[in-house]
């Protein structure tokens, strides 16, 4: 990593919770979208992603680390609150 100007994501070695929320993520966009879906082309996968994240997960799909709310969700009620202080 140092040889190409890397930092390491991780905080020590076979720390895995630094990444847990992301880790995550992936797992369900491979398993829910990408293992299912043939693309023609890496725009076509992009736009497919896309419309996954912001039609689907974003709005839709609850977090138990957002307190079992979407992201969307959580945004605005965080919204709220820095505008309510």
């Amino acid at each position: 990593m140092r040889e190409h100007n890397l930092v390491s994501s991780m905080s020590r070695r076979g720390n895995c919770h630094d990444n847990a929320v992301a880790e995550s993520f992936f797992q369900l966009l491979k398993r829910e979208r990408v293992r299912r879906q043939i693309y023609a082309t890496r725009s076509d996968a992009r736009a497919d992603i896309f419309n996954y994240i912001e039609m689907f997960y974003n709005p839709k799909r609850r977090h138990g680390t957002a307190g079992d709310t979407s992201p969307v969700e959580f945004e605005r009620r965080h919204s709220q609150r820095l505008t309510g202080v």
